[in-house]
């Protein structure tokens, strides 16, 4: 897919993200505070680290879609890994606010109970969160990005939050006002949970490590269709934002000349590009074949 295209569908996803976001955090917030629910404010907040964490994805995504040049000879895509870095940063100091605030509300010991009408606007919350997850999932596993599967995840954890605070004022609305405040904190422990799992498969990205195995099977795959093409010795992988980066070692038949080689390794590139996955660039290491 084209850089251009691609970076269109994204944008696309984040304006979108940016104007839900801005409308149920003002929602929430009003509402919460009006009835009187500390979840539900909670919430508001969550929505309200959303928004931030969307504009940042948009930064991040037109950083990727910028072409190479001298000082990124390999291209900009690696922004949208330190993106989702960025997004998981957010999300544990969100989570940390949020559990802070629950806790002083917690230990007050005189909780008032939320007014009913504040359930109401945690559940719509939730189906709008919810579609906006597999909204922003669809595409972001379409076009490969860590950033907009990230983000598609926080949209997740809000939904989760949401769900969260229906239960606690439920519960605070039927005599156990403690619920409110407890399912604050019990929404921040999800935000850092989710926080801290974006962390590590940011840091996994930015430290070369390998992809699933599937990955490698497409690239053996279609390295094999190159006719000429013994055996394959070694396949190294490297992930570079949405696209991949290949070194390869092919086996050919020893007897043939130099310019017959190359040619055989410039048909393994040329089915590695056009496979199914989004191969930047291959470097093809021609050996004999014994």
């Amino acid at each position: 897919m084209e850089d251009k295209i691609r970076y269109e569908k994204s944008k696309r996803v984040s304006i979108v993200g940016i104007i839900v976001n801005i409308g149920l955090t003002i929602i929430k917030a009003v509402i919460g505070l009006l009835a009187g629910s500390t979840a539900l404010v909670a919430d508001a907040f969550h929505s309200a680290s959303d928004l931030f964490s969307t504009v940042v994805v948009m930064q991040g995504l037109k950083i990727a879609h910028q072409p190479p040049d001298e000082s990124h000879p390999y291209g900009h895509h690696r922004a949208e890994s330190i993106t989702s870095k960025i997004l998981a940063i957010i999300l544990m100091v969100t989570a940390i606010g949020i559990g802070y605030e629950s806790y002083k509300v917690l230990i007050n010991p005189a909780i008032s109970p939320p007014q009913s009408f504040a359930i109401y606007t945690a559940f719509l919350s939730i189906i709008v969160k919810e579609a906006m997850y597999r909204y922003t999932y669809k595409v972001g596993k379409e076009l490969n990005s860590p950033a907009l599967i990230a983000d598609a995840w926080h949209n997740r954890s809000d939904a989760f939050s949401s769900i969260a605070a229906v239960i606690g004022i439920a519960g605070a609305l039927l005599g156990y006002t403690i619920m409110d405040p407890l399912v604050g904190i019990i929404v921040a422990v999800l935000i850092l949970k989710t926080g801290i799992s974006i962390y590590i498969d940011a840091i996994k990205v930015l430290m070369d490590t390998a992809p699933p195995k599937k990955v490698f099977d497409i690239i053996d795959k279609a390295a094999r269709k190159a006719e000429g093409v013994k055996d394959i010795q070694d396949i190294k992988i490297r992930q570079y934002g949405p696209k991949y980066f290949v070194d390869i070692k092919i086996c050919v038949d020893p007897n043939i000349t130099v310019e017959a080689g190359h040619a055989i390794a410039g048909k393994a590139k040329h089915f590695i590009i056009n496979s199914e996955l989004d191969v930047l660039d291959v470097l093809v290491h021609v050996n004999p074949f014994r």
